[in-house]
Formats: structure tokens, sequence, C-alpha cells
């Protein structure tokens, strides 16, 4: 059989055709392709993807930690601490120098791990030197006075406004007996017996009233408000000094001595604070503001005070009190690193006789007033001895504290 011929012209028609139907099938097809590849690469992609690591929560190295350095990579103290160190006769001179920490540590303790932030491209210097450096400046190398230098009283000198991590375990019940009373120049020891009744002399060493009112007719810190009425204002003799430094400490503690511990064991005196023994602070933050309190020593202790914070330890017989009538210092139990040790019980308010607790309200008793004011109106505000606790419920222990009273008796009888 033979096949249809075309003609020139047929002809042209289907090559006309194949040309504008050829293209549009290969691209349909190329596309068709492209796409089915897109969509394998694309779940291939998908199952072959990681997910991304969790981000390392940023340190700031401008704030120190010894929870860090101590207890996560269990460093001792001398691997930074040096016993004396070397500026220990530059600080303190002539008979007041003693073997002492008195210099932060120097970079060789640091650049062990610390390498890579020493020569971090940050400026005008890198953020770790802010820890010991004032200006953080190459040209200028001053560093904070260190923590353990609070006799020197230089005006010249800049303090790092820090609260510490370590509390002092400091035994009240081992010294008491045998402290004396020191000299201004800090050579002289005079040991004493320990009395009962009267404040042994060993409480003046370390502890002396700050900011007393004495013979001043300024009662208060700064002049209250008019109508301050009842309410609660900072007044002079609230609060007590604690040691700044090492300096009555090793008068006895020193190498020499050969009294345990020695400067080099720091551990054995200064404990890390625990979050556990912390115990709520009776302080309203906005208080100094509003007193217009500059002074250091109170911003940095009052918001650390936990009892009694309206208590003046100058304040009416409260001087020729002892301090073992309220402070149970000479009870072995007594640790200055556990905070609920250091409360004052309610009852050493009381007295022989009777101060602020009484047998009857009648008798003016400033516990029994306010416990009888809570009574009758449960928003009543405390503000004899405390001031934000003064807000909550009435402990069971002041209640207890209140005497029992006696029956009536009959006249007839």
């Amino acid at each position: 059989m033979k096949l249809p011929l075309f003609n020139s012209c047929q002809l042209s028609r289907v090559f006309i055709v194949l040309a504008v139907l050829l293209p549009l099938w290969l691209s349909s097809s190329i596309m068709r392709g492209n796409s089915s590849s897109f969509q394998r690469e694309r779940s291939r992609g998908r199952s072959q993807k990681k997910a991304a690591p969790p981000k390392k929560p940023k340190i700031d190295y401008t704030k120190f930690s010894h929870q860090t350095h101590v207890v996560s990579q269990k460093l001792a103290c001398d691997s930074c601490h040096k016993v004396p160190a070397k500026n220990w006769n530059v600080v303190r001179t002539g008979e007041k120098a003693f073997h002492d920490v008195t210099d932060f540590p120097e970079h060789a303790s640091c650049l062990n791990c610390h390498r890579e932030q020493f020569f971090a491209r940050e400026r005008p210097a890198p953020s770790i030197c802010s820890n010991c450096h004032i200006a953080v400046r190459p040209k200028d190398t001053t560093r904070w006075v260190f923590p353990s230098l609070g006799d020197l009283s230089d005006p010249k000198l800049k303090r790092r406004e820090f609260i510490s991590e370590f509390a002092v375990a400091f035994p009240h019940d081992k010294h008491i007996d045998v402290v004396g009373s020191f000299s201004r120049d800090r050579q002289s020891f005079i040991a004493v017996s320990f009395q009962e009744k009267k404040t042994p002399a060993s409480c003046a060493v370390c502890h002396a009233t700050y900011q007393p009112q004495g013979n001043s007719n300024e009662e208060y810190v700064t002049k209250p408000p008019k109508d301050l009425g009842d309410n609660f204002w900072l007044k002079k003799g609230t609060f007590k000094t604690i040691p700044n430094s090492h300096t009555t400490c090793f008068t006895c503690h020193n190498a020499d001595s050969g009294i345990a511990p020695e400067p080099k064991t720091c551990n054995v005196c200064h404990k890390l604070l625990s979050s556990e023994n912390k115990l709520p602070a009776d302080f309203d933050p906005t208080l100094p503001t509003r007193m217009a309190i500059t002074d250091r020593y109170v911003l940095l202790r009052w918001p650390q005070r936990f009892y009694a914070g309206a208590f003046r330890h100058e304040a009416g017989l409260h001087t020729e009190i002892s301090c073992l009538n309220c402070h149970d210092a000479a009870n072995a139990t007594f640790s200055t690193t556990n905070p609920k040790t250091l409360k004052v019980p309610i009852k050493s308010c009381g007295g022989e006789e009777g101060c602020h607790i009484t047998q009857t309200l009648d008798d003016g008793g400033a516990l029994n007033f306010e416990i009888d004011q809570r009574k009758k109106d449960p928003k009543f505000v405390c503000t004899k001895c405390h001031i934000t606790f003064g807000t909550l419920p009435t402990p069971d222990g002041h209640a207890k504290a209140l005497p029992t009273p006696k029956p009536k008796v009959n006249p007839a009888e």
C-alpha cells in the first residue's frame, strides 16, 4: 500500500504546527521535572536539617562570683589570694602593718581560665577588668580598695559598693570570756572574765553604736515631717557596727601566735551564704529615698536587717542592759552563719521590769497595746518595733509572750 503523499503546502502546515507545539511540550516537561526535583531536594533538606543547639546563657563578666569559683570550679582560696599580699606594708605602715590580704589577685591567677575574656576586643578595655579596676583604661590601672581594708579611712580611696557573698563564722561563745579591750594602737590586749549582769568588755571590741544621738537634740538621722505622728522614721543609734577588717582578728590569729585559724585558712571563717538560710528583711526599699539617707553603712546594712527594724540600741534603758540579756551569744548554738539563731526572742523585750511586755495592758506594755489593737482591727499596723513586718499577721510567739493574767483576788476573802 502506498502512503499518501503530502504536497508542499500540507508539509508547510505540519512544520508550523510542530514548531509551535514542540517548545510548549518541552517547556512543560522541564518544569514538571524541575518541580519534582525541587520537591525531592526540599523534602531531603527537611529530613536532614538538625535542630539548632540551645544557646548558652550569656555570662556577665563584670560580676565576679565566688559561688562559681569555689563551688563549681572547686578552687581553693590560695589559688587566687596570697597571704600576705605584696602591698601589705604599703596600705598600712609602721606598727599598724601586719600580714594581710590587702589586694586583689594578680592577673596570673585569672589568665589560666579567662584568657579569652582578658584579650576580648572590647573598648575601652575588656569588661572583666572592671571587677578590680576603677577606670578600666590602659593608662589608668588604679584598683578599688580591697574589701578587707574597711579600717582605712583615707577619702582618696574608692570602694566598690557590693554585698558580700560570705558570712563570717565567728564563735561568740569561745571569745566572750577571753577577748578584752584594745587600745587605739591595737597593741594592748587585756583579758577579761565573763560577767553575766554587765556587758562583757569584749562586745565593745567589735560592736559600737553607729551614729549615736549622744547629747544631740537631733533624735532622727534626717529631719522627719511635721505630721509624722506614730509613723516610723529612722532614728540615730539604730545600728551597731561589725568588724570591717582583719585588724582585730589577726591580733591573736597570726602565724607567730599559732592560734588557729591562721590567716591563710580563709575558708574557716568565710562561709558562702546559703539562700536557704536567708531570712526576709524588715525593710521598705522606698524609705531611704523618702528619708534622704545617703550614708553608705546604713544603705548596705539596712536591707539585710531581718529583726526589729525600728529598734534603737541607745533608747531608754537599753544602754544599761547587757547585750547578753537579748542576744544569746554565750550559747554554743549561736551562729553568725545561721540567721535563725541570731534573731532576738520576743520575750527578751519583757525583761525583769516588764519594759515592753507587761502583766496587763494598763501597765503600758508596747506589745500588749499593739496586740490589743490588732484584735480590734486586723488591719492595724504595728510600728513600735517593725517596719514592713508590722503589716503581717501577729506571730504565735508574740501572743504567747504575754504573761498569763493572774486571777483576781476578792478583797473580802
